[in-house]
């Protein structure tokens, strides 16, 4: 994806408005709006986590996609990586200052999701049981 179009300050381009298909700041939204991303800044907000401490807390999410979503995070510099030289070697995952700061957004979709799953999974049932009836035809 082309996102030169949209970056705030450098060399006078335009600000970041992320309804821009080429905006960067869509990036950010894309990694940040994925479940796991979401859960796991929830699981390293009480401070460092190792990795096998983040895999048995995000129920149900693979290696494979625990490493891409820490990867994705550290790259973003969301999350660091410190590496203790032991035997064998320890490795810890944390929020930096800028992981800690999107917390309010990721904990509170969190908070919501877990609120109201009994109103959307109505709202599921509903819209599923309107799906599957029959058709009538319009009467005039």
């Amino acid at each position: 994806m082309d996102t030169t179009q949209c970056s705030p300050g450098a060399g006078g381009l335009a600000p970041a408005d992320a309804y821009l298909r080429n905006c960067a700041s869509r990036t950010v939204i894309e990694v940040l709006a994925n479940k796991w991303t979401c859960l796991l800044l929830g699981a390293l907000a009480d401070g460092p986590r190792r990795f096998g401490e983040l895999r048995r807390r995000l129920d149900g999410i693979t290696q494979k996609s625990l490493t891409q979503t820490l990867r994705n995070l550290e790259r973003d510099g969301v999350v660091t990586r410190t590496v203790f030289p032991t035997i064998p070697p320890r490795v810890d995952y944390e929020l930096t200052d800028l992981g800690r700061s999107v917390l309010v957004f990721t904990d509170g979709l969190r908070v919501w999701a877990e609120a109201h799953v009994d109103q959307i999974r109505s709202a599921r049932t509903a819209y599923d049981d309107r799906a599957q009836a029959p058709v009538e035809p319009l009467r005039r």
